[in-house]
């Protein structure tokens, strides 16, 4: 179990609702900084509560 907010909870929650890698460069999520881990994030948060 990671911690809430480390890189290892961001990408456990991405791997979770289906993202194994980034979407545009389509490299592994353990491969980038916490920053774009978590911008990942929260751009999926956003897409999830406005639809």
């Amino acid at each position: 179990m990671a911690y809430r907010g480390s890189k290892g909870w961001y990408i456990q929650k991405l791997k979770e609702a289906g993202l194994q890698k980034h979407p545009i460069e389509l490299k592994k999520l353990e491969l980038y900084k916490t920053y774009i881990v978590r911008n990942l994030y929260l751009d999926l948060y956003k897409e999830e509560n406005n639809a």
